[in-house]
C-alpha cells in the first residue's frame, strides 16, 4: 500500500459526495483558542466532499498541533514557506489550486494584516495570494470582545468585504467575540462556492456582493413601555433575528444601520447601531435614519410593543392598597410611518401564535396588503419558537403573490435565505 492509498483508505474514508465534492479547500488557522475547533471543522468539510488542505501560523501551532490537522485531513500541513512556494501551490493561478480559502479562526492581527496587504506569516501570505488571484476567501473571526470593538477592526472588515471576502460574524458572549459555530462556517463555505459557480442557478450566480454601495436599515429587538419608573411592558424578543439579518447584509457588502431596542444579542461589528428603548424612540430613530442614509432596503425585524400605558406615573405605584387597573393606548405604527416616508423596498415581519401554517400565511398576507410592505416574513412564536431561541422557520411573502418557505435552521442561515429571496425577487421585478 502506498502512502496515498493509506491516506485515501484510512484518513479520508469519511470523505462524502455532498455539495463540496470535487472542491479543494485550504483551511488557514491562526492563533486564536478557537483553533481547537479546526479538526472538527475540517472533518465536517470532508463529510460534504471537500479535499481539505491546512496551513497554520506559528501562533496557531502553540494551540493545536500540525500532526492533529494532518490526521484530520489526510494531507500534509504547511507551517512555513520554502522554495516550493507553498502559497502559490495552494492558492495561485494554476489548474488544481484551491477553490476556496477559509481562514478560521481569524485573529484581529491577521484581519488587520489582510486588510493592508501585509504578508509576514504563512497565513497572511496565503491570503494575499488568494485575494490577488481572485480566489473566494471566507474568514471567521475569533477574539476578545474588546478587540472586536476597536474601530480599526470594523474598518478592516469593511475593507475586506469590499474586496469580496465573506465574513462569518463572530458570536459575542462572555466577553468574547467567539468564532461562529462550525455549522454556520460550513454554510458560508457552501453558499460562497455555490454562488461563485458559473453553472449555478441564476439567483446563485449573482454572487455575494448584491448590496455593495447600498445602505440597509434594520430594526431589531423589543421595545419597552414604562408603567412607572421601575415597571414596564415589553416582550421576549432577543434581537437575534435582526442581528442575523444585519450580519447577512454586511456580508453582501451593504452599509448597515441598526435601530436596536433592548435586545440581548450583540450587534455585528461593522454595523452602525442606534440604541432605543420605547416604540416612539424606535419610530423617531428609524425615520431619522431614512432621512439621513436614504436606504434602498428597510427590514423591520423588531418586535415593538403595540400598546403602552395611556399614562405613565412619575413615581413608583404603590401596591399595598391591593389591585389596580391599567389603561392601555396604541403605540406608533412604525411600519406605516416607514412606508409613508420612503420608496425603498420594505420588508415587514409578522409573528403569530396560530396553530397552523395556512392561518399564519393568511394573516401575514392580509397584514401586508393593509400595510403596503413589499415583503412580509411570517413566523410562529411561543412554545419554543421564534423568541428566545437560536433557530427559526419562516415564510417569505411578496406583494406579487409569491411564497417561499424557509425550513427551520439557525437564524443566521434563515436570515441569508430571507435576504437572498428579497434581492432575487426585487432584481427580477426591475428586469421585467
Amino acid at each position: 500500500m502506498t502512502l496515498d492509498d493509506y491516506r485515501q483508505s484510512y484518513l479520508k474514508d469519511i470523505q462524502g459526495t455532498g455539495p463540496l465534492a470535487g472542491k479543494r479547500i485550504v483551511l488557514a488557522i491562526t492563533g486564536s483558542i478557537a483553533a481547537v475547533e479546526c479538526p472538527r471543522l475540517a472533518r465536517e468539510l470532508m463529510r460534504l466532499g471537500a479535499d481539505v488542505h491546512v496551513c497554520m501560523s506559528r501562533a496557531a501551532r502553540r494551540i493545536i498541533t500540525d500532526e492533529a490537522m494532518c490526521w484530520a485531513t489526510g494531507n500534509p500541513v504547511v507551517t512555513r514557506l520554502t522554495g516550493w512556494v507553498e502559497h502559490l501551490y495552494l492558492a495561485g493561478e494554476w489548474k488544481g489550486t484551491a477553490d476556496l480559502v477559509l481562514i478560521a479562526p481569524a485573529t484581529a492581527n491577521t484581519i488587520g494584516k489582510m486588510a493592508h496587504g501585509i504578508d509576514d506569516t504563512v497565513v497572511t501570505t496565503l491570503a494575499t495570494t488568494a485575494i490577488g488571484g481572485g480566489r473566494p476567501v471566507v474568514v471567521a473571526p475569533g477574539m476578545h470582545a474588546v478587540m472586536a470593538r476597536h474601530p480599526a477592526f470594523a474598518e478592516n472588515l469593511q475593507r475586506l468585504r469590499a474586496w469580496g471576502v465573506v465574513v462569518v460574524a463572530p458570536h459575542v458572549a462572555e466577553g468574547k467575540a467567539k468564532m461562529a459555530a462550525v455549522s454556520d462556517i460550513i454554510a458560508a463555505v457552501v453558499d460562497t462556492l455555490t454562488k461563485s459557480d458559473p453553472h449555478a442557478s441564476p439567483s446563485h450566480a449573482a454572487g455575494r456582493r448584491d448590496l455593495t454601495g447600498q445602505h440597509v436599515l434594520i430594526t431589531a429587538g423589543p421595545t419597552v413601555e414604562y408603567i412607572d419608573p421601575v415597571r414596564v411592558l415589553t416582550n421576549q424578543s432577543s434581537g437575534k433575528m435582526g442581528v442575523a439579518l444585519a450580519t447577512a447584509a454586511l456580508q453582501q457588502g451593504a452599509d448597515v444601520t441598526m435601530v436596536y431596542g433592548p435586545g440581548t444579542a450583540a450587534p455585528p461589528p461593522g454595523a452602525h447601531v442606534v440604541r432605543v428603548t420605547t416604540t416612539a424612540e424606535m419610530e423617531r430613530a428609524t425615520l431619522e435614519a431614512i432621512e439621513r442614509d436614504r436606504p434602498s432596503l428597510c427590514i423591520l425585524a423588531a418586535a415593538p410593543c403595540d400598546f403602552g400605558p395611556a399614562r405613565t406615573a412619575d413615581h413608583k405605584i404603590a401596591t399595598r392598597n391591593g389591585s389596580w387597573s391599567l389603561e392601555l393606548a396604541p403605540t406608533p405604527k412604525i411600519l406605516a410611518s416607514v412606508r409613508a416616508a420612503t420608496r425603498a423596498t420594505v420588508v415587514a415581519f409578522k409573528a403569530e401564535t396560530v396553530d397552523d401554517d395556512d392561518a399564519l400565511v393568511r394573516i401575514a398576507r392580509q397584514s401586508m396588503e393593509e400595510s403596503g410592505a413589499d415583503f412580509t416574513v411570517a413566523n410562529h412564536v411561543g412554545g419554543g419558537r421564534g423568541f428566545l431561541v437560536d433557530d427559526n422557520e419562516v415564510y417569505v411573502l411578496s406583494r406579487e403573490g409569491r411564497q417561499i418557505h424557509v425550513p427551520r435552521a439557525s437564524k443566521q442561515i434563515v436570515a441569508e435565505q430571507i435576504l437572498d429571496t428579497v434581492l432575487c425577487s426585487s432584481r427580477e421585478q426591475s428586469e421585467a
